[in-house]
């Protein structure tokens, strides 16, 4: 006869199933994903690029991209650095979409959709009629002596 412990413990298996194939499907819908977001995000970049006179490639290159629209804005590349730092760094975004906004001829206003909804904006920058015209174009003109 056995005993109460044995008994438990001979007729308690488990098992346990992977499906190999769920998984890697799963894998693979979210490289794609993945690919679809990239393009999606970097194809309005790289039309701006293109408006400003710049290579579009670059516009899909990560951290690259952003030091290119700095040197776009008017601004140093070593902002890119200050622009890691938590507070400094929603600053600077805002100076620079400001500064961008104003390089091809739109203003404040422009700039706040740039804050707020910047896949939006940077496709109505790409596919509207307005032209680069450099980083000093929002900059007050000193009058003539």
């Amino acid at each position: 006869m056995t005993t109460l412990p044995t008994l438990l413990l001979t007729s308690v298996t488990t098992t346990t199933t992977t499906d190999t194939g769920l998984s890697g499907g799963a894998v693979v819908g979210m490289v794609l994903l993945v690919i679809v977001a990239w393009l999606i995000a970097g194809l309005p970049v790289a039309g701006v690029f293109e408006k400003a006179g710049e290579p579009g490639w670059q516009g899909f290159v990560p951290f690259w991209n952003t030091i290119v629209l700095l040197r776009i804005a008017g601004k140093p590349w070593w902002w890119f650095l200050l622009m890691v730092v938590p507070v400094v760094g929603i600053v600077l975004q805002i100076l620079l979409y400001h500064q961008v906004s104003l390089s091809f001829g739109h203003g404040a206003g422009f700039t706040v959709g740039l804050v707020l909804v910047p896949l939006i904006f940077l496709y109505a920058l790409w596919l509207d009629s307005s032209t680069y015209r450099g980083p000093d174009a929002g900059r007050p003109v000193a009058p003539a002596v």
